[in-house]
């Protein structure tokens, strides 16, 4: 095997300068220095999404005798940090009752909102009723009308 020309010589055209290497401006260093260009600023179509977590709680009123304010108890499920067992927390927020619909013992859900006062942010809306009173019977009766057929357990 015979080289035409030995290995260094075949380098020495490469050149070693770069404007990496001497400090120059790169498209990646741009992004670390603040620029007054217009170029640099977002695309204004680009929608940034919005986040609803704890937009929306549900609760018990414990206290209506203020006016248009109701207070709102809120038991939510968290796990005990040692017994890692599931455990009620409570905690109760000021919601805004602008007709004073609202009485103690009522379950409502709360609407976050802008600020109202120093505690009040939540807007007191009546609860989606469920209906727990029914019976199986009638329940099967429901479920049986809605799919058109009789259920075998109804006979």
């Amino acid at each position: 095997m015979l080289l035409t020309s030995p290995p260094i010589l075949q380098f020495k055209s490469l050149s070693l300068s770069t404007p990496f290497l001497h400090g120059a401006t790169t498209p990646a260093a741009q992004f670390f220095k603040p620029s007054t260009s217009s170029a640099a600023a977002p695309p204004s179509s680009a929608v940034v999404p919005v986040i609803k977590a704890m937009r929306s709680l549900q609760g018990k009123v414990v206290c209506a005798t203020n006016d248009k304010t109701v207070a709102v108890e809120v038991t939510r499920l968290a796990p005990h940090p040692k017994y890692k067992r599931r455990v009620r927390k409570k905690k109760t927020y000021q919601a805004h009752d602008p007709a004073n619909q609202f009485q103690v013992g009522d379950i409502v859900q709360l609407q976050k909102g802008r600020p109202i006062s120093k505690n009040k942010t939540f807007w007191a809306v009546p609860a989606p009723s469920r209906d727990r009173n029914k019976s199986k019977d009638e329940a099967a009766a429901a479920a049986s009308q809605e799919l058109g057929i009789p259920l075998e357990s109804a006979s």
